[in-house]
């Protein structure tokens, strides 16, 4: 195709979000997620897609925590709600280069 061409010669890929973990990635090292797409991929390859989403929800659960990492985000945001709930009740004092106070210079 004329276009996927143009794309190639102008150095963009328009479809990176969908091949993000297959495509080819700097310095020839494997994406971040690579390995859990791998598993996932190999998981279901020669099944049919129905016995597929069911045979393999857990590696490809384990893929999509990866790339969007909803989790780890609601995690993060449990904690930050357990801090500032300590800070609330003067259970805990933030440091000071956590309170926005510049350090002194000489």
């Amino acid at each position: 195709m004329p276009f996927w061409e143009l794309q190639r010669q102008l150095g963009i890929d328009v479809d990176r979000w969908l091949l993000r973990q297959s495509m080819p990635q700097p310095y020839g090292k494997a994406g971040t997620c690579h390995a859990f797409e791998r598993e996932w991929v190999e998981c279901g390859h020669g099944l049919g897609q129905t016995r597929a989403r069911r045979e393999c929800q857990p590696e490809y659960e384990d893929f999509l925590e990866c790339m969007h990492r909803n989790k780890l985000a609601k995690r993060i945001k449990t904690i930050l709600e357990q801090r500032d709930k300590m800070i609330k009740e003067g259970k805990y004092t933030l440091p000071d280069y956590h309170k926005g106070k510049e350090e002194s210079r000489p």
